[in-house]
Formats: structure tokens, sequence, C-alpha cells
């Protein structure tokens, strides 16, 4: 009986590991902070949280809706007190008509219109580019700054997965470069892929020649791709963090005169989908760069892309 009980604790922690592991681990704390929010309604005005119950989370989603908060945004926060009531072993309907109507009812109230940022096209790339080549010092920043945001164009990447790069996952061959993406948001697994960039006509703006000269002067010789910097431009050996993507995208659109407020990090790749939807590149090809596993996303990539091209308006001649 002895030896059936450590089995089953033995069991029951595996279990417990496997469940954990199902989810990442930003899944799991992008979760526990929806549900956090969700409790501390529930606290200020004397309702339960866990378990809860589909009144008290229909009213929650309307709360929420009055903060001009995204229906997206809305349903994930719905999805992660589901699961939480799930890992707890409770059960919640989040199917029930009073929050499934409710939330019809929101969206027709108040639309479902998602306004995101923009995409940097070519033509904003290159004047990035041409205004990084064109700054005098600190020539080892310029290198690295450059190439993050021709390989996070090239490759359609996620700004996580620019900076999750090792010099590892890198394989320079006769037709270009090979990145081995060994994980990302659609391969929570870790089964990998890999990207392949090929050369530029135009060396000036090809994402390998400048990822070369990066490597060469950094002489990074393992490890992360692209790092921070230490006090007087010294590279450490601490990797970049995806928030400074973003930061390094505006900083450059800045300068070079274009509004950065609705740029992103999340810019690079939908700059990629939307240039490769409007130069004719298949919806197949877009989706083997990015990584997207449904089409959706991609479509709208696409659907963008042609609002001018395949414009009835064309066809009539005033």
């Amino acid at each position: 009986m002895d030896t059936l009980t450590t089995n089953l604790n033995a069991l029951e922690e595996e279990t417990l590991l496997n469940l954990k592991s199902s989810k990442s681990n930003n899944t799991i704390k992008a979760y526990k902070s929806d549900f956090n929010n969700f409790d501390i309604f529930c606290v200020q005005n004397g309702f339960k949280s866990l378990p809860s119950e589909p009144k008290i989370v229909s009213l929650y989603l309307t709360y929420l809706s009055t903060k001009n908060i995204k229906i997206s945004t809305l349903k994930r926060k719905l999805v992660s007190i589901g699961v939480i009531h799930k890992l707890k072993g409770h059960y919640l309907d989040t199917k029930h008509p009073l929050i499934i109507e409710n939330i019809m009812g929101i969206k027709r109230r108040k639309g479902s219109i998602q306004i995101g940022k923009k995409p940097l096209l070519v033509n904003n790339l290159k004047q990035i580019i041409n205004v990084i080549d064109d700054q005098l010092s600190n020539k080892i920043k310029i290198l690295r700054d450059r190439s993050i945001i021709l390989i996070g164009f090239a490759g359609g990447f996620r700004r996580k997965e620019i900076v999750s790069l090792n010099l590892e996952d890198l394989e320079f061959v006769t037709e270009g470069l090979k990145i081995k993406i060994t994980k990302s948001k659609t391969d929570q697994f870790g089964e990998g892929f890999v990207k392949g960039l090929p050369h530029f006509d135009n060396s000036q703006f090809c994402p390998v020649v400048s990822i070369k000269k990066w490597i060469k002067f950094s002489n990074i010789n393992s490890g992360p791709l692209f790092r921070r910097f230490n006090k007087g431009s010294n590279l450490s050996e601490k990797r970049l963090t995806d928030q400074s993507v973003a930061l390094i995208i505006k900083k450059y659109l800045e300068l070079a005169g274009i509004d950065s407020k609705n740029y992103s990090g999340h810019s690079l790749r939908s700059g990629f989908a939307t240039s490769a939807a409007e130069a004719g590149a298949e919806e197949r090809n877009i989706m083997a760069m990015t990584g997207h596993k449904s089409p959706e996303m991609v479509r709208r990539y696409i659907k963008d892309a042609n609002i001018f091209k395949n414009n009835a308006l064309n066809k009539i001649k005033i």
C-alpha cells in the first residue's frame, strides 16, 4: 500500500508539472494578471471571484466595456477567468447565454473594428536605414540597430523572436542566410522551423550583409545575437529586451521625420506581410515566412495591401 501511495504521489506531481507545462510561462502570467484584475473588481463590489458565476463575469465584461477596451482584449480576459477556474478545480460556463449575449451586445453597440499599429513599409524602411547610415558616431550600435530592423522586416519576425536569436541559430549559405527559430508564439512545443533570407540586390538594405558586418564588428562568438550596451557603448553579455525593438524603431522613425506614435515592434512583421502581399506573394509563402498557423491575419494584411491595387474605381476613367 505504501508503494502504491508513493507511486500515486509521484504521478500527481508529474501530472501537475504537465498541466503547468501545457502553457508557456508568459501565457500563465497573462492569465494570472487578467484574473487578478477580475478579483479586484469582485472584492470592490462584494462578489466572490473563485468560484464565480456567469452573472458576475457578465457584469465584469460590461464594466470593462466602459473602459474602451477592445473586444479582442475583453474575450482574452474571459478566457483567462475560465482557465484559472479550471486550474483551481472549479467549473465556469464561459459559454453561458448571459456572457455570450452580453458580448454580442457590446460588439453591436460599440463596434469591433480594431485599429492596429501601422506596418513599416519598404519606403519607410529605406528612410530609416538611410538615417541610421548617416549617423557618424557609435558605429557598433548603428550596426546592431540596422541589423535588428532589417532582419525583423525581412524575416517577418515577432520582436520576441528577434531578441531570442543566438549566433548558433544562424547558418550562412550561398543563397543567403538560414535562421533556425527554436521556439515562437505559435510553436509552444519547440519543434522549431527554419527561415531563409536570400541576398538582396541592393547590399545597403540586405539583412544578410548587415548581419555579417554586425557579427564581425561585435566579435560575438556565441550566445545572444543582439545584446544590450553598458555605459560607454560597451557591448554586454545580456540579451536585448523585446521592448527595446519598439524603442529602436521609434527612435529612427523620429530621426527620419516620421511620426512614430502609431508604430510598434510589430510594425516590422506586419510591414513584411503587407509589402509581400503588395508585391503579389502568395498567402502560403507569406505564412511560411511569418510562421502564422492560421490564414486569417495574413488575409487581413493582403486585404490592406490590395485596397488600392484591386480597387473598382481603377476601372472608372474620369
